[in-house]
């Protein structure tokens, strides 16, 4: 089976397509670029634009607006991709939302056949765009856990995504199994030995694409409600400076590496591994703002998918 987008999907990445081309004055070979699609391909998207009459003296309000907010962020942030989804009206986190265009754009990157080996994150939002993804065939692509699942209990992550993309993909998928923190410095450096571990975080070190969602240093952060993280290292992390958090690694408001005791208990895919790699962060709702400027200005990231809302505060 192949992956396909439906019409909506097609239409409405085409109305992009357009936007980008006769508003924003890029070249197709730079819609390309920012959609994630060959040249070819934006090529008959924005065919297809003027083919449905979409392209008159204005374009979709929705579409457009998040289309400015795109163009927008990826000024302010350097990136190279950026998706701004509507806004579905959700309370609290928009898992839909972001799940929706998440799944979109794994299924992209899946067909695109540029992808080895995709190394994933875990949580809500990610097992979001995992759910919404239509099932395809994998064409051999690997996919990689980058950091550890293993909740207090040593039962898998109730978010993991590892096995849905298994099951949704047909790919060879590879679990770190070991906890996401470990109680000790010294406890870290004994289950970074153990056996198929090293393996493993090297798969994921080494991953040319790694799409991963971004964490608070809230109490609220579903890494301490879920008991991955006790609420004293977390206070440790925010007396440090620390706001947002990207694969276990923190980061202050202005976008620079804290150094933590929970910072040295991570396992998880080192910071050498994520400043060459292609990482394409998911993240949106009210109490990430925060977060997600604090990541953007790491300037590890080379694509975000967020919501309007979200957008519409990280450039004001």
């Amino acid at each position: 089976m192949s992956y396909s987008i439906n019409h909506d999907e097609e239409l409405s990445l085409s109305t992009r397509a357009a936007w980008l081309h006769y508003g924003g004055g890029l070249s197709q070979t730079d819609v390309a670029k920012r959609l994630g699609v060959t040249k070819i391909k934006a090529h008959r998207l924005i065919g297809r634009a003027n083919q449905e009459g979409i392209v008159k003296i204005s374009f979709d309000g929705e579409i457009a607006e998040c289309a400015a907010l795109e163009m927008k962020l990826s000024e302010v942030y350097d990136l190279s991709y950026c998706e701004v989804v509507p806004d579905l009206e959700e309370v609290g986190l928009p898992v839909r939302a972001l799940g929706l265009a998440g799944g979109r754009f794994l299924g992209r990157e899946i067909t695109s056949g540029t992808n080895d080996v995709i190394g994933v994150g875990n949580g809500r939002t990610l097992a979001s765009c995992v759910r919404h993804m239509t099932s395809l065939n994998s064409k051999g692509i690997k996919f990689v856990s980058l950091m550890g699942g293993l909740t207090r209990n040593f039962a898998a992550n109730p978010h993991d995504v590892m096995h849905k993309l298994a099951e949704k993909t047909g790919a060879e998928a590879y679990f770190m199994p070991v906890p996401f923190f470990a109680n000790s410095a010294e406890d870290r450096d004994v289950m970074l030995k153990q056996r198929g571990v090293p393996e493993v975080r090297q798969m994921a070190a080494a991953s040319p694409l790694k799409f991963v969602g971004i964490g608070t240093a809230e109490m609220t952060a579903q890494t301490v409600t879920a008991g991955i993280v006790v609420e004293s290292a977390m206070q440790d992390v925010r007396k440090r400076g620390g706001v947002g958090e990207l694969i276990g690694h923190f980061f202050d408001d202005d976008g620079k590496r804290v150094q933590t005791q929970l910072a040295d208990r991570t396992l998880s895919v080192g910071i050498d591994a994520l400043e060459n790699s292609r990482i394409v962060a998911i993240g949106g709702g009210d109490e990430k703002i925060r977060a997600i400027g604090s990541i953007l200005r790491s300037g590890l990231l080379n694509g975000l998918i967020t919501d309007e809302r979200t957008a519409k505060a990280l450039i004001t």
